[in-house]
């Protein structure tokens, strides 16, 4: 009882298909864009807790947030951390605000706005399928 596979092949349709096309390309950054601009706005606002402060107002531009180091040990919350829990203990603690759902479109955003602040080169719609270097950052108090 063995199973028989029969594969056929159309003349032409064999060719493996582009990663992305062009107009897949642009979508792909226009909705990185937006998601960077979304973690930008809640990045500067005050809304996320209650007292008026912003995520902005300690790390204004969140390039001093680091997002690149983790996962690592994180001393304020006594356990190795994902970016995500950093950013719900600053919610928490110093904006006295209620944390994010982890899952959240706005922590996502936080998070990419994060992250995008500390890449060193740009961003590129379908760039997880390729391979770069170490950046090497060369501003910034406390860097080389």
């Amino acid at each position: 009882a063995g199973i028989v596979a029969t594969v056929f092949f159309q003349s032409g349709d064999a060719g493996a298909r582009e990663p992305f096309t062009k107009a897949e390309l642009a979508q792909q950054s226009a909705d990185l864009i937006k998601m960077v601009k979304m973690g930008d706005d809640l990045w500067h606002d005050g809304k996320l807790g209650t007292n008026g402060l912003a995520c902005g107002n300690c790390y204004p531009d969140a390039a001093a947030s680091n997002a690149f180091t983790y996962p690592k040990w994180q001393s304020q919350l006594g356990a190795v951390s994902q970016f995500r829990d950093m950013i719900n203990w600053c919610i928490e603690v110093p904006l006295a605000g209620k944390a994010l759902d982890p899952n959240s479109k706005e922590m996502k955003a936080l998070e990419t706005y994060g992250y995008y602040m500390h890449r060193g080169f740009k961003l590129a719609p379908g760039e997880a399928t390729m391979q770069h270097p170490s950046v090497e950052v060369k501003s910034g108090l406390g860097y080389p």
